[in-house]
């Protein structure tokens, strides 16, 4: 999870929980650690060109030292605490309709069936078609307040794609409590309207509307494990967080709210 931007033409780039401090820039080329599933992302995302989907790094080659070069993507990438431009309507409707984009040629390329991809968090049901994951402001690089491309598929993994909008929803609406969201978005975000804008932005069928509340709330599951188990490990990264945004307390406030408001995002998706 790291975020780029135009700041130098080399140098380190900020942002990200995963590879933070490891990612450079080398003017046009982007080098950082390889996923364990780099072969198969790189098949992936060449693919995604070929199907007319120009909005993600391009790979040019793995390194003898286990890591990897994309072409950089210039532009700009929100990170927190998140400021106003990257909570506009303008800004939330040109993601679900990025998502969207992302998808049609995902649906069309299909998943590698041999590659291990991570469980971390994907989808529980699966699917045959290959999801981000990780569609959070760090990796969304957007210009003139619009998002442009997409980075950092490296927890990319089978599953259906109401999962990714449901993934993606939990960090644009954003799909957290009120106490929760404060901590990293700007105040007044009406989360109701910004999920049905999401949802119009993407395209959802009445029949994925009304399941997209429940699947954000299964989703928020899979984060829970996911954090679980770095903390689990001794991950500095995970603990430091978990410890500085209010512990476990925080998750079982959102689990909590999400519940508790899975009738007026329904009804918010429907009307």
């Amino acid at each position: 999870m790291t975020a780029e931007n135009e700041a130098a033409d080399s140098g380190a780039l900020v942002g990200g929980m995963v590879n933070a401090g490891a990612v450079f820039r080398r003017g046009a080329l982007v080098e950082r650690p390889a996923p364990r599933t780099a072969r198969a992302l790189h098949t992936h995302l060449l693919a995604l060109k070929e199907h007319g989907f120009d909005a993600a790094p391009t790979p040019v080659r793995l390194t003898e030292d286990g890591r990897e070069q994309l072409t950089f993507i210039p532009g700009d990438v929100a990170l927190p605490p998140f400021p106003r431009w990257v909570t506009t309507e303008t800004a939330l409707r040109s993601v679900g309709s990025l998502l969207r984009r992302l998808h049609d040629a995902c649906t069309a390329i299909g998943v590698d069936a041999c590659a291990e991809w991570p469980r971390d968090l994907a989808d529980p049901e699966g699917g045959t078609m290959l999801c981000h994951n990780d569609v959070c402001p760090d990796n969304v690089v957007f210009r003139d307040g619009r998002a442009a491309a997409l980075i950092d598929f490296d927890l990319a993994a089978p599953g259906r794609p109401l999962w990714d909008v449901a993934m993606t929803a939990r960090y644009w609406v954003p799909m957290l409590d009120p106490a929760s969201a404060a901590a990293l978005y700007p105040a007044g975000l009406d989360a109701p309207a910004r999920l049905r804008i999401l949802a119009d932005s993407y395209g959802l069928s009445p029949r994925e509307r009304a399941e997209l509340p429940g699947v954000i709330e299964q989703a928020t599951t899979s984060c829970r494990a996911f954090v679980a188990d770095r903390v689990a490990e001794g991950d500095p990264v995970y603990v430091q967080a978990l410890s500085e945004r209010g512990g476990w307390q925080r998750w079982d406030r959102m689990q909590s709210w999400l519940v508790a408001h899975h009738e007026t995002f329904v009804t918010a998706l429907l009307d």
